[in-house]
């Protein structure tokens, strides 16, 4: 099934050929460059047909004596060959489980720190988007969003690059290639959160963390829900999650979303569609097929947020939209489609083939603010974007277990290669003293004549990509445990400019190392320090016309774990320190031009806690002190501050569940976070010298209130009221006039039927 699919030459400068792919939407497709369409017609080809292919399979043919010890992993993960299935307990906070990690040993066991945000959580939280739950993470800030349209992250205060929001895993796929609307959680069942560097495993990567999404797999009984939901501000919203066996052989899953709301910000309104389809079928007694699919179409307007006057924010409502109403929406789609055989060789060795395939765009018209007058008028530039882009990635993977005497090797070993092309039309229109396009702040009048924009950016970039990488985790005796980890990745990446014809290529290698040592001396505790390197190309050329050099990080953590007998609770300590180096920073001789020459040192104490505490009362907390400072570069303050990254940040999420008198069940329960100030433009060394005071966002703290009621076994009814006290605050910043506020107080309402 190929929703959202593209046709035509490929190129964008011919007229896109309409497709109509499924009737639920009816809506027309745009043609995306360079279309390879083997992997959409591929699983067009195998979802539409499943029927036949259960049907058609010999049954005799189910798992033999050497899969059955692995069949759960292989009915309900993507990555079955990595994934431990069984351990969490059923409605619980706690898992002791992440695919992320790539090996069998319980976290607990791990000498890394890794928080798992569960299905669970989700639940209770009311959350549709990823944005929902990550004030109950620790360690994890919010960055320059692009206006709405897309997610943005640090972990542990590194961040990536501004322009391309955040690195993030799908299934263990790099799916931060590109650009990503604002992820939906309705196809999602788990999301894992890596702290530290995950560049041993998956190469290019921030040394603060990692963020994988773990997709909902098929289950082989019978199960079907939907859900409506309305709310604050026109909020809309349907969902569908149906899964099941066709024959003995075949599994399906298909979740749908539709979402239509408005918002607490003038004239700035969000739809999407989402379909995620999903099967899972038995080849044979030890060989399985999985399909893992993910189709999303997002509209919104790019909205930048409001200004500050001077250093003070509140001068304007937080609801007044500073853009232009007549550009109407910025569209995001992402089409993403996976595939994975995983076969069991016997009882110690089993292998996974994956192929993951990815297009993503961006396209429409945006106003925003350039310059603020003393009078209060602003000025605007517009832009038009057309951003494409296509990512297909190979993974092989063998997994087993050795023995050599009595210490026992979890080994892996992994080949992955990708090609990523990139394409990039941006037209803008600055404002000129003849037409300063321009809007007051305190009295706004829209539908000003809107300048017509030129070209300004036209590029196409293409990566490639080789890698290997190896992993043991080694259970030295029943107290002690070894993580160790390689990748050596090689890179050819080039950038042309169609506007002045220049081609830049550069080939960087690197060799990422990671090594983690656990200490268990009682059943329920974990003493762990870790120590890696991580890399993140540069993208672009210095004076002389030479890419940069890479970005190279360096991790260590120190941190203790503790788990209840019954498993139902966790918690997590750790120390970290990390530097980054070869962050790019302004060339001092070359105006305009870049050096690799800046560094950036993070250190801090998080604490995490999350489970069943007791049989009524569910438990999620975290608290994170961080410091982090610029250590080096040639224009922002050394010593100074990175943007939107807190101090200090934490909260707590507590649900409380009985009964009626009557049977039927309920749950009420809250949330706080707690933001720390944070910087809210870059400051130079020029500004610090000259005793200019820094512009930052006011800490804020904020409530949430859930309840639900199951009404009968199969209905349940939810309640949400997110900001509840209704508090002003700003959750990032990329300047003074750029400043994204917190949302206003909205409630939910929501019925879910299970049948």
């Amino acid at each position: 099934m190929s929703v959202f699919a593209r046709s035509g030459c490929g190129c964008r400068r011919h007229a896109p050929v309409p497709v109509f792919t499924m009737t639920v939407f009816f809506f027309p497709a745009k043609p995306l460059p360079r279309l390879r369409p083997l992997p959409l017609a591929l699983s067009a080809a195998a979802f539409l047909s499943m029927p036949a292919l259960a049907q058609g399979q010999d049954p005799s043919s189910g798992p033999g004596p050497a899969a059955a010890a692995s069949a759960s992993a292989q009915e309900q993960a993507l990555l079955p060959a990595v994934e431990v299935v069984g351990r969490t307990a059923s409605g619980a906070y706690h898992t002791d489980e992440a695919a992320g990690a790539k090996t069998d040993l319980p976290l607990r066991e791990l000498p890394q720190s890794v928080r798992v945000i569960t299905r669970q959580a989700m639940d209770d939280l009311g959350a549709t988007r990823l944005d929902d739950v990550l004030d109950y993470v620790g360690g994890v800030s919010r960055q320059n969003n692009f206006g709405g349209l897309w997610d943005n992250i640090v972990i542990r205060g590194l961040p990536g690059d501004q322009n391309v929001g955040m690195a993030t895993l799908f299934n263990g796929f790099s799916s931060g290639r590109g650009f990503n609307a604002p992820r939906d959680l309705a196809g999602v069942e788990r999301i894992e959160f890596l702290k530290g560097t995950a560049a041993a495993l998956y190469g290019s990567s921030e040394p603060g963390g990692t963020l994988n999404v773990v997709s909902k797999r098929p289950l082989w009984t019978p199960s079907h829900s939907v859900e409506a939901y309305a709310g604050s501000y026109g909020l809309r919203r349907g969902a569908l999650d149906t899964t099941g066996p066709v024959g003995e052989n075949f599994a399906y899953r298909l979740n749908i979303a539709v979402e239509d709301r408005d918002s607490f910000r003038d004239f700035v309104g969000a739809s999407r569609q989402v379909i995620a389809p999903a099967f899972t079928w038995k080849l044979g007694r030890d060989t399985v097929l999985e399909y893992s699919g993910e189709l999303l179409r997002h509209k919104t307007p790019l909205d930048r947020g409001v200004v500050a006057v001077g250093d003070r924010l509140g001068a304007i409502s937080r609801s007044r939209f500073l853009g232009e109403p007549g550009d109407g929406d910025v569209t995001v789609e992402n089409r993403t489609h996976q595939f994975i055989v995983s076969h069991e060789w016997n009882a110690q060795w089993r292998s996974r083939l994956g192929l993951s395939y990815r297009e993503t765009s961006i396209n429409g018209f945006s106003t925003e603010p350039h310059a603020l007058l003393a009078n209060g008028d602003l000025t605007r530039q517009r832009r038009f974007r057309d951003y494409q882009s296509d990512d297909i990635a190979v993974q092989a993977e063998l997994q087993g277990t050795v023995r050599t005497g009595a210490i026992e090797h979890e080994l892996l070993l992994g080949l992955e290669s990708f090609r990523f092309e990139m394409d990039t039309l941006m037209l803008r229109a600055n404002p000129t003293a003849a037409n300063p396009y321009a809007i007051n702040i305190y009295n706004p009048i829209y539908g000003g004549a809107r300048p017509v924009p030129t070209a300004n950016t036209d590029t196409f970039e293409r990566q490639r990509n080789t890698a290997f990488y190896l992993q043991d985790a080694i259970k030295l005796s029943p107290q002690w445990r070894v993580v160790a980890g390689l990748r050596m990745d090689r890179y050819d990446q080039s950038l042309h400019n169609r506007r002045t014809g220049a081609t830049t290529q550069q080939d960087p290698a690197s060799t990422s190392p990671r090594l983690g040592l656990s200490w268990l001396p009682l059943p329920q505790w974990t003493f762990y320090a870790n120590a890696g390197r991580s890399f993140r190309p540069n993208v672009g050329i210095d004076v002389a016309g030479a890419g940069f050099s890479p970005e190279s990080g360096r991790s260590m953590e120190l941190g203790a774990k503790w788990e209840s007998a019954d498993q139902r609770m966790g918690a997590t300590a750790a120390l970290f320190d990390i530097r980054k180096r070869n962050v790019l920073t302004a060339d001092p001789g070359n105006a305009g031009y870049s050096v690799s020459a800046g560094e950036i040192r993070s250190r801090g104490l998080e604490f995490d806690f999350a489970g069943q505490v007791t049989q009524r009362w569910r438990l999620n907390a975290s608290l994170v002190l961080n410091d982090v400072e610029i250590s080096r570069d040639n224009t922002l303050e050394v010593g100074g501050r990175l943007l939107n990254v807190p101090k200090v940040n934490g909260s707590v999420l507590a649900v409380y569940e009985n009964a009626f008198s009557n049977g039927q069940r309920y749950g009420i329960g809250g949330g706080v976070t707690h933001m720390g100030k944070r910087l809210g433009q870059a400051r130079t060394q020029a500004e610090a010298d000259a005793g200019k005071a820094a512009f930052e966002l006011p800490s804020y703290t904020t409530a949430k209130l859930v309840a639900y009621w199951r009404i009968s076994p199969t209905l349940r009814l939810t309640l949400d009221v997110d900001n509840l006290f209704d508090k002003t605050y700003y959750t990032s910043s990329y300047s003074r006039l750029w400043v994204t506020p917190g949302t206003a107080r909205t409630v939910t309402v929501g019925l879910q039927a299970k049948f």
